[in-house]
């Protein structure tokens, strides 16, 4: 019997925002943000306990990001591993919100999709679309296993 709630994905969700800002906050700062940005794979994403499915929003040339070297090129473009990024974390962000169109829970896993919305520096929030998964590890904690994201297609 499975402990996993909407709550807990709600709860993850907001780590998962709060680690983007931390990121970003690193990078104003002149902290290492590129060990902000590891920590933050590592305590919220999967690849060290299972197969990782990322598909990030500005990702063009290498579409698929299938290992921690490629997510952290993602976030903060420091490693090369992806000549493409520029490093979405570091934009820098004030603040993430989800809005969940819906969460399904079967057994240890979650999936969950709707918008989420990014904040600049500036108060302009950039919407983007979004469908986690998520997976229990041996300690309980939930992990991202599946991470794909859009901007709204425009008509």
């Amino acid at each position: 019997m499975s402990n996993l709630t909407q709550e807990k994905v709600i709860e993850a969700q907001n780590k998962w925002g709060a680690g983007i800002v931390k990121i970003g906050a690193a990078f104003m700062e002149k902290a290492d943000f590129t060990a902000v940005a590891q920590e933050h794979i590592s305590t919220l994403y999967a690849y060290e306990h299972s197969t990782v499915l990322f598909k990030p929003t500005k990702a063009a040339a290498e579409q698929f990001r299938g290992d921690n070297a490629a997510a952290l090129s993602y976030f903060v473009a420091t490693n090369g591993a992806c000549s493409e990024d520029k490093g979405f974390a570091i934009q820098p962000w004030t603040k993430v919100r989800f809005e969940n169109t819906g969460i399904i829970i079967q057994g240890d896993t979650a999936l969950a999709m709707g918008n989420y919305f990014f904040t600049d520096t500036e108060g302009n929030e950039t919407k983007v679309e979004y469908t986690f998964g998520y997976m229990t590890d041996n300690e309980g904690n939930l992990r991202i296993n599946l991470h794909h994201s859009s901007v709204p297609f425009q008509a």
